[in-house]
């Protein structure tokens, strides 16, 4: 049965899935899947020595075969793509807009996000995984007492939101993104406020009312992702 217009496509986070990392998510959303792990580093970059404070900083991939056809190794190009780059900026900004860095003390957990099936909402996704693999981190340095204070404000996630066919759509695949008219991504903490707000007319202008429904909707799929996240974590 095709999903409605104004729910998730079917969700699961599962936590811990990594043997190895500290923290680690698979998080499916439809048929996109997104593997993020978290590994403590006790270094931080250059800028944050000496300072007292901590950080948190993420990269983003796709594997080859992640989509209907085969995609070249990025390593094998020498470079990563722009797209890329701009991908794993925005999981860092999301990741350490809730973040207490003197609570983390001076070290680095960094989250790699690497795409195994991708189906739309790949980023937003890889936002929503990468925090439960970050909450799983910061579990496993509370648990070594080498913190003393929980290091994370708050929860966040993210979703996207479009306008397809003239109607305001929740959480789009591949196919519904491809077609929309617009297309936006949220991201927000779980007492509702907004790290980032991405959104582009691919066809034609959107008005306020169309935005104002869009923001409405995304707010509603996070607050459903952050309880996903919690019951994950069992929190």
């Amino acid at each position: 049965m095709p999903k409605k217009f104004d729910v998730l496509r079917p969700v699961k986070m599962d936590a811990g899935w990594s043997l190895y990392a500290e923290g680690s998510c698979l998080i499916t959303m439809g048929n996109t899947k997104v593997l993020c792990t978290a590994s403590v580093d006790e270094k931080v970059p250059d800028f944050k020595k000496k300072s007292g404070e901590g950080w948190v900083t993420a990269e983003y991939g796709m594997l080859p075969r992640s989509t209907h056809t085969r995609m070249n190794r990025e390593a094998a190009k020498g470079k990563q793509a722009s797209r890329t780059q701009e991908i794993q900026r925005l999981i860092g900004r999301a990741l350490r807009g809730v973040v207490d860095f003197k609570k983390l003390g001076e070290r680095s957990i960094l989250i790699d996000c690497d795409v195994l099936q991708a189906d739309g909402g790949t980023r937003t996704a890889a936002i929503t995984g990468s925090y439960v693999a970050l909450a799983m981190a910061c579990a496993f340095l509370k648990h070594k007492k080498k913190i003393k204070s929980w290091p994370l404000k708050d929860f966040v996630a993210a979703v996207s939101v479009g306008i397809v066919n003239g109607k305001p759509w929740l959480d789009l695949d591949y196919e519904k993104d491809s077609k929309a008219d617009v297309d936006m991504n949220l991201v927000m903490t779980g007492k509702g406020h907004y790290i980032e707000i991405q959104g582009t007319a691919e066809h034609k202008p959107f008005d306020d009312k169309h935005l104002q429904a869009m923001k409405k909707l995304g707010a509603k799929g996070i607050q459903q992702l952050i309880a996903m996240q919690k019951d994950s974590l069992s929190l």
